[in-house]
């Protein structure tokens, strides 16, 4: 960062506490998560105003040493002595300079900025936008983590069944719903659940409570576990993720228990995505299995379904599921919109590998890849493309080209047919 950078940034850091504590109705989502970690945002999500800027605070937070220094030449700053506080003491003169060198990019991504900047100039970003695309507090572990702790020490209980879940929130979920590639039955059922979300009140008042129940069904690797990890990030819900073979191979007589504890404790949790996988597991269990523990569970499971609601309780539930063929109709009808996820077609498949290799200089034809890779699922195209980069970075490439692609179809191809290999 060159020392005029460092400048800009210095002084979009001294703005951004000034506004903030003029402005009273300002909250924690007008400061950016670089400046919550910065202003020490704590656990309650609370901040205290005033917010302050020292020069040790600077080097300590952002690596750039001798603030005042860099800030001396701006009428407008002041630093007690020893650098202790760093001061605006004119808002308006500081912002207009602000804009001059350049800031006015800064402040597009700073909602504290573009809502002061929004009184000067017309032309500034805008305020409810910038502040929209800023990642919500309630995004955050830190946020999800306080909220966790709150829930186990009102219900203790409730602790047993947190080991048997992965619990994400959505700013921990790499997967993005723009880089996933959705067809028109999944786009029109997850417009659906957003729909429901929005107007949840008005479907209360007409009863309609039996929506977002949704199954996913469809071959390894076909993205089911992705897409509901995508709604998580998309629609701002944490995600709980429960693995049915993990919660039953647990202590069988405290299977029932646990899984009436996982609910509860999404229905406190909520709102929140509540994602089922192994759904399958469940139909094996009720066909093969007579130990009594084990029909209890299953039956536990069916009725937590029955009385867990989007309208009533905020909670998305997801099943998913390799093996449909093997749910019963008990099973089925708990569902109200069933998913489909085939294996994708030749356009579909061009465009994940498109959207894989975003990042990546690909000397390819995308159409004549498609062609040649009819039956993959989009986890085969994935590990396709990962085996092409590494093949050229072996030999001394950053680019993929034609060759390293072919080696990736082998390695796919080859993989499959091991898993059709019968041992016995």
């Amino acid at each position: 960062m060159s020392q005029e950078d460092e400048t800009l940034k210095l002084l979009e850091v001294a703005l951004t506490a000034e506004i903030f504590n003029q402005h009273q109705n300002l909250d924690i989502n007008d400061l950016t998560p670089e400046y919550r970690m910065l202003f020490g945002v704590d656990g309650e999500g609370e901040v205290k105003r005033p917010l302050s800027v020292s020069e040790g605070m600077i080097k300590r937070s952002l690596g750039i040493q001798d603030a005042c220094s860099k800030l001396s030449k701006i009428p407008v700053i002041t630093c007690d002595d020893f650098g202790q506080r760093i001061h605006v003491t004119s808002l308006d003169a500081a912002m207009r300079w602000f804009v001059r060198k350049g800031g006015i990019n800064l402040a597009g991504r700073n909602p504290a900025l573009a809502y002061y900047l929004g009184s000067l100039d017309t032309t500034a970003p805008s305020y409810p936008i910038v502040r929209a695309a800023n990642p919500p507090y309630e995004d955050t572990r830190l946020f999800l983590d306080k909220k966790i702790a709150t829930i186990l020490s009102e219900d203790e209980s409730l602790k047993s069944g947190m080991d048997l879940v992965i619990i994400s929130a959505p700013d921990e979920v790499e997967q993005t719903f723009e880089n996933f590639v959705c067809t028109d039955g999944q786009k029109r059922i997850i417009s659906k659940i957003k729909t429901a979300r929005e107007h949840r009140e008005t479907l209360q008042r007409h009863g309609i409570h039996e929506v977002g129940k949704l199954l996913f069904v469809g071959p390894p690797g076909t993205g089911k576990t992705s897409l509901a990890l995508g709604l998580s990030r998309e629609m701002h819900l944490p995600l709980i993720e429960v693995r049915l073979s993990m919660v039953t191979s647990q202590y069988l007589g405290e299977t029932s228990k646990n899984i009436d504890r996982i609910f509860d404790f999404a229905k406190r949790l909520a709102p929140c995505i509540l994602f089922i996988d192994e759904f399958d597991f469940v139909a094996k269990s009720r066909v093969t299995d007579d130990h009594g523990a084990m029909k209890r569970a299953v039956n536990s499971l069916l009725k937590n379904i029955d009385r867990i609601s989007l309208i009533r309780n905020g909670v998305l539930l997801i099943g998913a599921t390799n093996h449909p063929q093997l749910l019963d109709e008990a099973a089925w009808r708990r569902f109200d919109e069933i998913v489909e996820f085939s294996l994708p077609e030749r356009e579909m498949r061009a465009q994940i590998i498109r959207n894989i290799t975003g990042s990546i200089d690909c000397q390819c034809d995308f159409g004549a890849v498609a062609d040649n890779t009819e039956g993959f699922s989009g986890a085969d195209l994935r590990i396709m493309i990962k085996e092409a980069l590494l093949s050229s970075l072996i030999e001394g490439r950053t680019h993929i080209n034609d060759c390293d692609i072919e080696r990736g179809i082998i390695l796919v191809s080859s993989r499959g047919a091991v898993r059709r290999q019968n041992w016995l």
